[in-house]
Formats: structure tokens, C-alpha cells, sequence
């Protein structure tokens, strides 16, 4: 179960950052995304959903992280503050003034998880 966590540990930030990366290069060509854009975000919001869940068993079997610092900052980076900012994209990409660009919106979501479960890495391999 942990390499299966160690396996999606690198998989998340990856995926996030070419999210990210493809709003920015949509965000240059001025044209929308294309609707890969949108599979590639389900998908990774469904391995978020699944790393989390591997990890919550991970916790609930007695495995913690090796930080060196506090280790709860490990689940903050990697669970929590990609959820609220998920919370967040979904909600500001629906108003008015983002209804022609919401990939714009979860381009800077998946810009912040992206270096967020990066620190998360850092902080659940001890590399603080």
C-alpha cells in the first residue's frame, strides 16, 4: 500500500503542473483548451481523491510520515489545501466574469496544487 502512495506521490504534482502548463500555453494562443483539457482534470481530481484515500488508510494503519518538522504538515499540503482550492476553482469558475475562461481558473489551482503536493513530498520524505 505505501509504494502505491509513493507511485501516486509523484503522479499528482506531474499531473497538476501539465494542467497548469497547458492553461498557460491556452492562455498564449488565445483559444480555449481542448477538451482533453477537461478529461485530464477529472482525472486528476480522481487520483487526488484516490491518494488521499490511500493515505488516510496508511494513517488509520499507524504509518506517518518521516518529516523532520511537524507531520501534519504533510496532510495540510497534500490533502487540505488541494481540496479548498479545488472548493475554490469550482465555485469562481462558474461566476459571470470567469464563465468565458474557467480553464484560467483551474490553470492557478492546478499552478498552487501542483507545487503544494510537491511539498508534500518533501515533507513525507523527511526533506524539510
Amino acid at each position: 500500500m505505501t509504494e502505491i502512495h509513493h507511485y501516486f506521490a509523484y503522479l499528482i504534482p506531474t499531473g497538476w503542473l501539465v494542467i497548469a502548463a497547458w492553461a498557460a500555453a491556452t492562455l498564449v494562443r488565445n483559444r480555449p483548451p481542448a477538451p482533453l483539457f477537461w478529461s485530464l482534470l477529472a482525472v486528476m481530481q480522481v487520483a487526488l481523491g484516490i491518494q488521499a484515500l490511500i493515505g488516510i488508510i496508511l494513517f488509520l494503519m499507524g504509518y506517518r510520515p518521516n518529516s523532520n518538522g511537524p507531520s501534519w504538515l504533510h496532510y495540510v499540503y497534500g490533502l487540505i489545501f488541494p481540496v479548498v482550492v479545488l472548493t475554490f476553482a469550482h465555485r469562481y469558475a462558474q461566476r459571470d466574469r470567469f464563465k468565458d475562461i474557467p480553464w484560467l481558473v483551474f490553470g492557478v489551482a492546478a499552478f498552487l496544487i501542483g507545487f503544494a503536493t510537491i511539498r508534500a513530498i518533501q515533507t513525507g520524505l523527511g526533506i524539510d
